[in-house]
């Protein structure tokens, strides 16, 4: 179900590090798009992906048939609000919690950056 959901472009999947194991790790979320962005929010501050994101930052985004390498960048309070807002308008009344946790830009790096 995940796999239809991501290849329909509706909500994305992020593959990253786990801060703790070291192993990759999927999740996938709802998204809204920011000029070549993606932004995403967790549900609490506890939620595992977002610790691993904040720890390791640089991760890879699966939207539809579109992969690129990104880093995931922490929003400041004015881009959060903004991005709670355009997810509930985009996918209707959320979880009691979303907004509570930590919101990311998720940019593309350019393939020599990734490398680094």
């Amino acid at each position: 179900m995940e796999d239809e959901l991501v290849a329909s472009g509706r909500f994305v999947r992020i593959e990253m590090r786990g801060a703790t194991s070291g192993r990759v790790r999927a999740v996938t979320v709802g998204f809204v798009e920011d000029g070549d962005s993606v932004l995403v929010a967790a549900g609490s501050s506890g939620t595992v992906w977002a610790r691993d994101l904040l720890a390791e930052p640089p991760c890879r985004v699966r939207i539809g048939d579109r992969t690129f390498e990104a880093t995931a960048e922490p929003l400041d309070d004015g881009d959060h609000a903004r991005a709670v807002r355009e997810l509930i308008l985009r996918y209707g009344t959320p979880a009691e919690s979303l907004g509570h946790g930590p919101s990311f830009r998720l940019r593309p790096v350019e393939p020599a950056e990734a490398e680094r």
